[in-house]
């Protein structure tokens, strides 16, 4: 039988109405009277019943996520926290996958700002420019993920890509390092991520009074195979880098491999370091050196954001800039 509102009620010694305010996130609640409820909703293993829920608010509790690739280890860590974070306020997470292809992008939001059974779109987009997003504010909240695009009056949560790289690529040049090559995406107009993380690589360089030309190798995606490809691109000139940052753990991986293959030793002979700091880069031969984005508070913020639109639909947008902490591991020296 399920857990009621008065069964926990009856265990915390407080009223219907006291157990009900904490379970919606009410403020104005004595911190004592509100552990004694915590403990009580935890000892029960109290459910919220989120389909009377939503006949009272005119709500689902359900908020979709869309991401460009869910098989790419970072969305699917961003993806475990958004959903850890969403249902302990008691919200369901559908997640779908774009590709980042643009045409499915917009198909999806379009159908998805008119969905009635969702409350909300978590988003993340490498295809969709301004003009494709500006007549999707104000139907079902959307709050976008990664690089803000342009013209869009809607909230946006991401972190300063170009600040993260710059300090990453400065941690190697610290290490005494002088000729830092740079691998990653594209840097096409909608790779906006790419751009950002590039622009942070060239600052630092033209802040230590190192030349960064030639040593830029663009790949076609985030995959270890393109990463592979362009370290042996690397390695075939005539003077080799002496550091590398790449854009991604993912193309990180693949570099380290490629590396391994070439009997490069890192970071003997070349230091690396990536960006996203997924749970592998613990455990790769070396240990990866890389940027750590919080993903938790990404996740949170973003959640945040979208049930505070439900609430207040024309409210002031907002953009949260989420922090990040450069990791050192064995890699970089």
């Amino acid at each position: 039988m399920a857990v009621t509102l008065r069964d926990v009620a009856v265990k915390a010694g407080v009223s219907v109405r006291t157990v009900s305010n904490v379970v919606n996130g009410f403020q104005h609640i004595a911190p004592g009277t509100r552990a004694r409820v915590q403990a009580a909703l935890e000892e029960l293993n109290y459910r919220p019943n989120l389909v009377a829920r939503s006949l009272r608010q005119g709500r689902t509790g359900i908020i979709m996520l869309v991401l460009p690739e869910i098989n790419v280890s970072y969305f699917g860590e961003l993806a475990h926290e958004v959903v850890d974070y969403a249902s302990s306020l008691g919200c369901t997470v559908q997640i779908d996958e774009s590709g980042g292809d643009p045409q499915r992008e917009k198909q999806l939001l379009t159908s998805l700002a008119q969905a009635g059974w969702v409350d909300g779109v978590l988003f993340s987009s490498l295809g969709l420019r301004g003009v494709d997003l500006a007549g999707l504010a104000g139907t079902r909240p959307i709050v976008l993920l990664g690089e803000r695009t342009a013209g869009t009056a809607l909230d946006h949560v991401g972190i300063d890509n170009v600040e993260a790289s710059r300090q990453a690529v400065a941690h190697l040049i610290e290490r005494g390092r002088t000729r830092v090559a740079a691998i990653g995406g594209s840097g096409g107009a909608r790779d906006a991520t790419s751009k950002y993380r590039l622009k942070g690589y060239e600052q630092a360089m033209k802040t230590a009074g190192l030349s960064s030309e030639g040593l830029y190798v663009r790949t076609a995606d985030y995959r270890r195979g393109s990463a592979a490809s362009a370290v042996r691109e690397l390695l075939a000139r005539d003077e080799r880098p002496d550091g590398l940052f790449c854009f991604s753990d993912e193309l990180a991986a693949g570099a380290l491999r490629a590396l391994a293959e070439q009997n490069v030793r890192v970071p003997a002979d070349l230091a690396v370091i990536g960006f996203d700091d997924i749970e592998a880069s613990r455990f790769s031969t070396p240990s990866l050196s890389t940027v750590r984005p919080d993903k938790a508070g990404i996740a949170k913020a973003a959640v945040d954001a979208l049930l505070r639109r439900l609430d207040d639909p024309g409210g002031e947008i907002h953009e949260f800039n989420v922090g990040f902490e450069l990791i050192q591991r064995e890699s970089s020296g």
